[in-house]
């Protein structure tokens, strides 16, 4: 639990599954994601690692996951005020796979 002085924390990611997002992905929780920075403790990441639960051509996830960090920062997310980043970039993910 959190002191009465710290904010909230929060962690939430989206995969790169498309080479944009849409619609229901801004109104359903990118928009969210904006508010949220403001008042919460903010972690955000494109689950590129999650996205090859099916077959996926490497060189089009990278791209995607890309294009997906991209849109992330265009629709507002301010690295200044969350964290965020690409789940293949932080090898404790991976590790964490196999000891769980």
């Amino acid at each position: 639990m959190t002191s009465s002085s710290q904010k909230p924390r929060i962690f939430s990611g989206i995969q790169p599954t498309a080479d944009s997002f849409h619609i229901g992905n801004l109104l359903g929780a990118l928009r969210e994601w904006v508010k949220l920075q403001e008042t919460h403790d903010s972690f955000f990441c494109v689950v590129d690692q999650h996205a090859i639960t099916i077959d996926q051509d490497p060189e089009i996830l990278r791209k995607r996951t890309l294009v997906s960090f991209a849109q992330l920062l265009a629709i507002g997310l301010d690295p200044e005020k969350c964290t965020v980043f690409a789940q293949s970039q932080v090898a404790a993910h991976s590790q964490l796979s196999w000891v769980l």
